[in-house]
């Protein structure tokens, strides 16, 4: 019994120590987590942002402002001349925007008297219009070594003009010497107008024979002057200017022509007061325009008056020169555009007057102002001059034939440096002759002698 009682004791206290170790189990231990430890990080050292290399700052700069070139181009005109250029002029600057032309137009006296002065004091334009070639004989811009196109410069216009210039400009407009034909007289006369080919023997036959039948008063004559006489001796074979350049008038040519003239005086066939009256009125056309003579020697510059002047009246032709042993031959006379050889601007003058010369410029010029051209290409063209008058655009037409026959001494004729020499000296020696003061050897050797002297007294 008390060992059965003892057993459950023990039993009873191993169940309860039992059961104390296994609550001990149970019991979870809380530890305190250890404190988080963060690894540690090298924060980068902060420092201040390298200011980002600044591009340059792309400041609109403006381009250098070229100034355009500008231009002084000093200019006559007898008519229209400078309302034709104008318009070419605004042309050219539209095509070449860094050049400003200044067309500064003045009266013909300022070009006469003024420019030359100018240009000797270093204060002259870079351009201009002239006749006296020879007041600007090495004062001129060699054109040839600026030019795109030097050969078609030196081709289509007459040596001797390019010579007189230096190559310093060119032609712009020609008159030309020739004679004037009333054609209602011929008609009237029931006579052909004779053509290209006709001497002037034949001529004054012709011009007798309407003028008597007809009952006018006069059957031809020649302009008073040098010039005008020169034309018909040429064609007569005369040579005024020899191979050294100098002045000839005994030839046989300029005494044929002579005596021809003297026998229109002696057949009372011509009028007296244009060689020989008081006061010489120096010029055929007053009575040309008067229907009163058949045949008139004068030239280009006389159409417009005579479109005016004689208006219905009658019909008046302009016919080819005569023709001799020397062919068939007017004078040449004009002027000229040239550049200085004082300008600060050569390439742009040069630029222009290339411009100014291309064929189509140069024959929109002449159809406008009606001037004959001096240019090759386009004389060979035909100019379609802006007239509406028959008379006048036949007359324009014949003459720039006459262009295309002008022999080499007719064209340096004017150009010719002592010119002045045999113009101021040879009318008055000529209408003494026809007077009979002098015979014409006398004539000849005193008009030779003349030239000399003023040649001699020009020499520097």
């Amino acid at each position: 019994m008390k060992l059965r009682k003892l057993f459950v004791l023990l039993l009873l206290v191993s169940v309860l120590l039992s059961a104390c170790g296994t609550a001990e189990t149970e019991t979870p231990v809380v530890t305190e987590a250890p404190p988080v430890v963060e690894e540690p990080t090298e924060e980068p050292i902060l420092t201040e942002e390298p200011a980002p290399t600044e591009e340059p700052e792309v400041v609109a700069t403006e381009e250098p402002v070229v100034e355009p070139v500008e231009l002084r181009f000093t200019y006559y005109a007898d008519g229209v001349e400078a309302d034709v250029i104008a318009p070419l002029i605004d042309q050219f600057m539209a095509d070449n925007p860094d050049v400003i032309v200044i067309l500064d137009v003045v009266p013909y006296q300022t070009i006469d008297e003024q420019l030359p002065v100018q240009v000797d004091s270093g204060e002259g334009p870079d351009l201009a219009r002239i006749t006296n070639f020879g007041a600007y004989r090495g004062k001129l811009l060699d054109l040839r070594p600026l030019l795109a196109d030097a050969a078609y410069y030196e081709a289509n216009f007459p040596a001797p003009i390019l010579n007189a210039l230096g190559f310093g400009g060119y032609p712009d407009a020609l008159t030309i010497t020739g004679p004037y034909v009333n054609k209602t007289l011929f008609d009237q006369a029931g006579i052909e107008l004779p053509g290209e080919g006709t001497t002037w023997q034949e001529w004054t036959d012709l011009a007798t024979q309407v003028a008597t039948a007809t009952g006018v008063e006069y059957a031809i004559s020649i302009d008073r002057t040098g010039h005008r006489f020169a034309g018909p001796a040429m064609s007569m074979g005369a040579t005024l200017i020899n191979a050294d350049g100098n002045f000839t008038v005994d030839t046989p040519g300029f005494r044929a022509f002579a005596e021809t003239v003297k026998g229109w005086f002696d057949a009372g066939i011509t009028p007296l007061e244009v060689w020989l009256g008081a006061e010489p009125v120096n010029s055929c056309i007053t009575a040309f325009k008067s229907g009163q003579l058949v045949m008139c020697m004068s030239g280009s510059w006389q159409i417009n008056g005579l479109a005016n002047d004689v208006g219905d009246a009658f019909d008046w032709v302009v016919v080819p020169n005569p023709t001799g042993d020397g062919g068939s031959t007017g004078i040449a006379g004009g002027s000229a555009v040239v550049g200085f050889a004082g300008t600060q601007h050569p390439q742009e003058v040069a630029r222009l007057i290339e411009f100014l010369i291309q064929a189509e410029n140069y024959s929109t010029f002449s159809a406008g102002t009606s001037s004959l051209p001096a240019h090759s290409e386009v004389a060979a063209q035909g100019v379609a001059f802006n007239t509406e008058n028959p008379f006048v655009l036949a007359a324009l037409q014949a003459y720039t034939i006459e262009v295309t026959k002008l022999t080499d001494q007719a064209v340096s004729l004017n150009v010719h440096p002592y010119a002045f020499a045999y113009y101021r000296n040879s009318a008055n020696r000529i209408a003494q002759y026809l007077s009979g003061e002098l015979t014409i050897d006398e004539m000849l050797v005193n008009l030779q002698q003349d030239i000399d002297n003023a040649i001699a007294e020009a020499q520097p």
